[in-house]
């Protein structure tokens, strides 16, 4: 008798970039309201499902290392909660390739915690009408409920509140992380700034240069708490504003990965190569158009 075949579901967690961020009031319950522009890249984490005789986790990859001492985290997190709601016994085994660096201002554990989400449903065939993902993200992680949608839009609220944008110009980024690892917490404890206002676009941008231009009057409030922790981030900022073809460049998140934009891709990865020369993690990625899974 043949072995069954070994059943696995795949879910990519793509790299989440903020193209702005305006940080716009602190509530009450500590909690800062925001006004984001996201889009994600196609350089991912990979979450594998398969079955197995009880909830186990495995993290490999270049950045595995980092989450090895940790016996919890959001991808586990978030497995046993989407089993406890649609109340399912958890007897899988969840891979996680870690190919992005941690805490590093690209979604990290929210992107992963998403994909692990979408992977799950499928897994166990849960019906959206049965468990609403985005709420069940929203109590892991703030960034979840846009990494489930995996595509450009705008975030508001504490990220719960989602505008996808169907119409978006695709174009090349270059990430560059000088691996040094940024805590969201601590950031946020140092920032000092006035609050923003929301600086959403009254037309999406046709191309990446109308959307470039347009960036020039946003900001990444984070930026300045981010550098006064780390301040290689300032030079790494220089850096890729220097390079060929360069429209702009910024910081992600909390850091302390920064990106830049360009028109063109070789243009992008010339760039990665003469940065990645300083030791520094660079890669060059193309923005999502659509939700991906």
């Amino acid at each position: 008798m043949n072995s069954p075949q070994k059943f696995v579901i795949r879910a990519y967690a793509r790299a989440k970039v903020n193209l702005y961020l305006h940080i716009l009031d602190r509530r009450q319950d500590g909690y800062h309201e925001l006004d984001s522009l996201f889009v994600f890249g196609d350089i991912a984490d990979v979450i594998e499902v398969s079955p197995s005789p009880a909830l186990s986790f495995k993290v490999r990859g270049p950045f595995a290392e980092a989450l090895s001492a940790e016996e919890d985290n959001l991808v586990l997190r978030a497995a046993r909660m989407l089993a406890d709601t649609a109340e399912i016994r958890p007897q899988i085994k969840i891979t996680l390739t870690k190919n992005l660096p941690v805490a590093a201002g690209l979604g990290g554990g929210s992107a992963d915690a998403a994909a692990a989400l979408r992977a799950l449903a499928e897994f166990w065939k849960i019906p959206s009408s049965k468990v609403d993902l985005a709420p069940l993200g929203l109590s892991i992680g703030s960034d979840v409920p846009a990494c489930l949608l995996s595509g450009p839009c705008y975030v508001g609220g504490i990220g719960q509140r989602l505008e996808p944008l169907t119409e978006f110009p695709s174009f090349p980024l270059l990430l560059v992380n000088p691996r040094i690892e940024l805590r969201t917490g601590l950031i946020f404890e140092t920032f000092k700034k006035k609050f923003s206002k929301a600086a959403r676009f009254s037309q999406i941008p046709p191309d990446v240069f109308a959307l470039a231009e347009l960036l020039q009057s946003r900001n990444n409030d984070l930026e300045e708490p981010a550098i006064e922790i780390c301040p290689e981030i300032a030079e790494i900022l220089v850096a890729i504003k220097k390079t060929k073809g360069c429209l702009l460049a910024r910081l992600s998140g909390s850091g302390a990965t920064c990106f830049g934009m360009y028109g063109d891709t070789q243009d992008a990865e010339q760039a990665a190569i003469s940065l990645r020369r300083g030791g520094w993690w660079t890669e060059v990625t193309t923005t999502a158009k659509a939700k991906c899974s």
